[in-house]
C-alpha cells in the first residue's frame, strides 16, 4: 500500500506509479518524454541562438496579432447583438492588432528589439515594485535581514534593467533557455524512471 502524498509545492509532479494502471504509467512516461524533448530543444535554441529565437517568437506573435485582429474585426462587423459603440471598439482593436501583426511580420528583427526593450522595462518595473514591497514588509518578516537584502537587490536589479532594458532582456532570455534545458533533461530522466518499479514487478 502506497504512502499518502504530501501537499507540497511539487505535489502535481508527485505521482505514485503504484496507484496507476500500466496504461496510465505509459501515457505519463510518453507525455514526460515529449515535453522534456521539446523543452530541451527550445532551451538549446534559445541559449545558443537567442537572436534567431527572438525573431521566431516575434513572427509567432505577429501571426497571433493578425488572427486576433481579424477575429475582432469580424466580431465587430457581424455581431448584431452588440451595441454600436462596442462593435466600433472591436473593429478599432482588430485593425490595431492587424497593423501590429503586419509590422512585426514585415520587420521581425526590428520588432524583436522593440519587444526586448519592452520586456526589459516591464520586468525592471516589476522588480522595483517587488523590492519595495519586500522592504515595506521587512519589519513583519521572520528573517528581517534577508528581506531587506532581497528588497534592495530587487530594486537595484530593476533600476539596472530600466537603464539597459535590451541587455536585461537578453540576460532573461538566456536564463529562460538554460532553465528549459535543465527542465527538459529532468523531464526526460523522469520519463525513463517513472513507473520502473511497477514494470519490473509485473
Amino acid at each position: 500500500m502506497s504512502s499518502p502524498q504530501s501537499s507540497s509545492g511539487f505535489a502535481a509532479f508527485a505521482f505514485d506509479s503504484a496507484d496507476l494502471t500500466r496504461s496510465a504509467v505509459s501515457t505519463i512516461r510518453v507525455a514526460l518524454g515529449i515535453t522534456g524533448v521539446l523543452a530541451l530543444i527550445a532551451g538549446i535554441f534559445i541559449t545558443f541562438w537567442p537572436k534567431n529565437s527572438a525573431i521566431v517568437l516575434t513572427v509567432l506573435i505577429g501571426i497571433y496579432f493578425l488572427i486576433a485582429g481579424l477575429a475582432y474585426v469580424g466580431l465587430g462587423i457581424f455581431s448584431k447583438g452588440l451595441s454600436g459603440g462596442a462593435r466600433a471598439l472591436d473593429i478599432i482593436l482588430g485593425v490595431l492588432f492587424v497593423i501590429g501583426g503586419i509590422l512585426m511580420l514585415t520587420s521581425p528583427s526590428e520588432s524583436a528589439v522593440v519587444l526586448g526593450i519592452f520586456l526589459g522595462v516591464l520586468v525592471g518595473i516589476l522588480w522595483i515594485v517587488e523590492g519595495a514591497v519586500a522592504l515595506a514588509q521587512a519589519g513583519n518578516s521572520a528573517s528581517k535581514g534577508w528581506s531587506i537584502f532581497f528588497g534592495l537587490l530587487s530594486v537595484i536589479a530593476g533600476i539596472v534593467l530600466l537603464f539597459s532594458p535590451l541587455w536585461g532582456a537578453v540576460i532573461l532570455f538566456w536564463v529562460t533557455g538554460i532553465s528549459l534545458i535543465i527542465l527538459g533533461i529532468m523531464q526526460i530522466v523522469r520519463a525513463f524512471t517513472f513507473g520502473r518499479d511497477l514494470q519490473l514487478s509485473a
